[in-house]
């Protein structure tokens, strides 16, 4: 494996991680809790992270459909931690999967944003995925230090 790649794939595998450390504890009754009105639950930011992960290393730079509905990771509720890590863990795996096999001459390549009438280089997506989840895993880290100092 290209060593960007062996390096992007063990910096996705640190981030799932530090995830995995966040919810760690959380009852399953928990994950779906909002910090407040506006904010999402570790359960939306698990499977959400999950989601996107998939789409912009799969989707974007392996050409691997996934069939995702962006809107619909906002709605989860009521799956326990071990289901909503189960998805992250595949989400890293198949990244890892597409990560194994891209040639760097892909990197310039673009393709189009799902919907949006937009390109992206293989190169901005796999940046992305990484900027995305690194984002996210600072904001479960957030709510778990909220959800910690709740006084229950």
């Amino acid at each position: 494996m290209e060593q960007l790649f062996a390096d992007m794939s063990e910096r996705l595998a640190t981030l799932v991680r530090a995830i995995e450390a966040a919810v760690d504890g959380v009852p399953a009754e928990d994950m779906d809790w909002k910090p407040a009105p506006d904010m999402n639950s570790l359960a939306v930011l698990l499977t959400h992270t999950a989601g996107a992960l998939r789409y912009w290393v799969g989707d974007m730079a392996g050409e691997q459909p996934s069939g995702r509905v962006r809107a619909q990771e906002f709605e989860m509720r009521g799956l326990d931690t071990t289901a909503l890590l189960g998805r992250l863990r595949e989400a890293l795996d198949h990244s890892q999967q597409v990560l194994a096999t891209l040639d760097p001459a892909t990197l310039a390549e673009t393709r189009p944003m799902g919907t949006q009438d937009e390109q992206r280089s293989v190169a901005w997506a796999l940046l992305h995925a990484l900027e995305h989840t690194a984002i996210h895993t600072g904001h479960m880290q957030m709510t778990r230090q909220l959800w910690d100092a709740r006084g229950k």
